[in-house]
């Protein structure tokens, strides 16, 4: 009886702003199903860059096929097609990939132009992203910190350039690309998506940095610190939670952006954006190789927010005391 009144008592004593059970249930669902419904088109796009070209065009599509790489090999290959008679010619293939392509009733011709548009992501993206954290983290320490002359104003002017749709100046920088001879170049790209990305990186960094009592770098000078070692010994510990939430967003724009990447380059600095939709196979689009396209250009930003996740779960105050 006793443990009967004592449980009546902790019902009875529950906070009304704490959710039932069937509430959290309720919830738990929710949050299940929309994961599960996000999921299903990238799920989609990996089950076919696991497909030939015949299962993945199919009607009805197939929930089921038998798995083959052969669109990762069309991916990074360039192929031609021959004769039966020439390819029956031909010695026995030299690896898996030589016999994928066979048949198909083609021959190797070489490496595709893939790789080289990966690493040129992999470059623009994370250098374009590097150079926006570390000059929005200045830049925001400086409007948090300091008395800076037009302030509200300069903030303002600096969100302002984020209202306004990027490619409606892609012919204005187009003219000036070409002007200072930085057209289809890794520098250019690398400078355009930092500049686009630096006033979101400022104006997210400044609201992470307010949150840190001035008192800790305070302490830090009386105890010999100089400005710039309070900064980046205090500072940046604090705000690291931030610094890595903007990296992940400017990392995603620098990523993903296509307009820019397919106006002001052609060759040499193209990134894999542009270069994914022109995948041609025989008698139109190969699907199974651009999905696998698609598949791999997704890995490097997932990596890298499962490896900043640790910062990610700590919450926008984690080690600022409020006042």
């Amino acid at each position: 009886m006793n443990s009967l009144a004592c449980a009546r008592h902790a019902h009875s004593t529950r906070s009304p702003l704490e959710p039932s059970v069937r509430s959290q249930w309720f919830a738990g669902a929710v949050v299940i199903g929309y994961a599960l419904l996000s999921l299903i088109p990238l799920v989609w796009i990996v089950m076919t860059s696991l497909r030939t070209p015949s299962d993945a065009i199919a009607y009805p599509p197939k929930l089921l096929a038998e798995p083959s790489l052969v669109g990762y090999v069309n991916l990074f290959t360039t192929r031609s097609r021959v004769g039966a008679d020439e390819l029956a010619s031909l010695p026995p293939p030299a690896n898996w990939v030589e016999a994928l392509v066979r048949e198909q009733q083609m021959i190797l011709a070489g490496p595709s132009r893939f790789a080289d548009r990966y690493l040129n992501s992999l470059l623009v993206g994370f250098g374009s992203t590097l150079l926006s954290v570390v000059l929005g983290t200045l830049a925001a320490y400086a409007f948090s910190r300091f008395r800076v002359p037009g302030k509200d104003d300069l903030l303002f002017f600096i969100l302002s350039t984020r209202m306004m749709p990027p490619i409606a100046v892609a012919i204005p920088i187009y003219l000036m690309f070409r002007h200072l001879g930085l057209n289809d170049t890794h520098l250019g790209l690398i400078l355009l998506y930092t500049v686009v990305n630096l006033s979101l990186a400022t104006w997210l960094l400044k609201g992470f940095i307010d949150e840190i009592p001035r008192e800790y770098e305070e302490a830090a000078m009386v105890d010999g610190y100089t400005r710039w070692q309070a900064f980046v010994k205090v500072v940046l510990p604090q705000a690291a939670t931030g610094i890595a939430t903007t990296a992940i967003f400017c990392l995603i724009f620098a990523w993903n952006e296509y307009a820019f990447a397919l106006l002001l380059t052609s060759g040499t600095a193209q990134t894999a954006p542009p270069f994914i939709p022109t995948i041609i196979g025989e008698g139109g689009l190969d699907w199974p190789a651009m999905a696998a396209g698609t598949t791999l250009f997704l890995l490097p930003v997932l990596f890298f927010t499962v490896l900043l996740r640790r910062h990610l779960l700590r919450g926008i105050t984690f080690g600022a005391i409020r006042k």
